[in-house]
């Protein structure tokens, strides 16, 4: 699936198992674990298939159940 040519430099993107991503999703976030993502092994732009993205609207809709919740710290600067 990766192995292509990174569309900001010229290097690779390459796949990477990671222990957590975050995603932005509407008006919250959505953490998965365990993902594999594609990660350019010269400027490290990452890059997420269709399946990866579909679990994170999935999880965002209700229409799949979390493992669990976690509390995030947030705070105003200025």
């Amino acid at each position: 699936m990766y192995g292509y040519k990174c569309e900001y430099c010229t290097g690779i993107v390459r796949e990477k198992i990671v222990a957590q991503e975050a995603f932005k999703y509407k008006k919250g976030f959505v953490i998965l674990e365990n993902v594999p993502i594609g990660v350019c092994d010269k400027c490290g732009n990452r890059y997420y298939s269709a399946e990866i993205l579909h679990k994170v609207e999935d999880v965002a809709s209700g229409k799949c159940v979390p493992d669990r919740n976690e509390l995030i710290p947030v705070t105003h600067v200025g």
